[in-house]
């Protein structure tokens, strides 16, 4: 891929130690492997068919995770035009099956109509503090179903304000970047 500016690798299921090219963006900040291995133990009794939403894409290494372990379908919403050929080219190379590329800005997405989905990871760019509207709007608009699992990745130093029906699951600190998984409840 031209203008890529490094690799990094699926950690677990099918594809396990394939390489997704990462393009070299402003803001790009991949979930350390680390970080994803944990996360993915964490959701490991409820992934397998689940309908995904990777929201604020990037490189798409959490959807592209989901799918080697076994979700159903994810849907990558990414709004850099760069970011999401590259998340195209490596679902293609690695003949992923289930992904599908919205070449959008997130709150614009979740403008249109709710499909409701099971599983959301919420990784938006730090810089653009978006956890709070894109929680929202997740929450008021339909996107998720009544006990979804929610995956959000946010600095360290401050945990965003969400919706008072994400019930906390799980968290931990990585480096600067705070992870937590959230259940719905309804």
């Amino acid at each position: 891929m031209k203008g890529a500016s490094g690799r990094i690798r699926i950690i677990g299921g099918h594809l396990r130690n394939s390489r997704l090219d990462v393009p070299d963006l402003p803001g790009l900040r991949p979930t350390p492997e680390r970080v994803r291995e944990t996360l993915f133990n964490w959701l490991a009794p409820v992934i397998s068919g689940a309908r995904c939403l990777d929201l604020c894409a990037g490189t798409g290494a959490l959807g592209i995770e989901a799918l080697s372990r076994g979700a159903a379908s994810v849907l990558f919403v990414e709004r850099d035009a760069k970011a999401a050929q590259a998340l195209r080219e490596n679902l293609s190379r690695l003949k992923v099956q289930g992904g599908q590329v919205a070449a959008t800005d997130a709150q614009v997405y979740l403008q249109g109509t709710a499909e409701p989905f099971g599983l959301v990871f919420l990784d938006p760019p730090f810089a653009h503090d978006l956890w709070t509207p894109l929680a929202q709007r997740l929450e008021q608009g339909g996107w998720l179903t009544p006990s979804a699992w929610i995956y959000v990745e946010s600095p360290r130093d401050g945990a965003p304000q969400l919706p008072v029906n994400w019930q906390p699951h799980r968290e931990g600190t990585a480096g600067d970047v705070r992870y937590a998984l959230y259940r719905r409840v309804s």
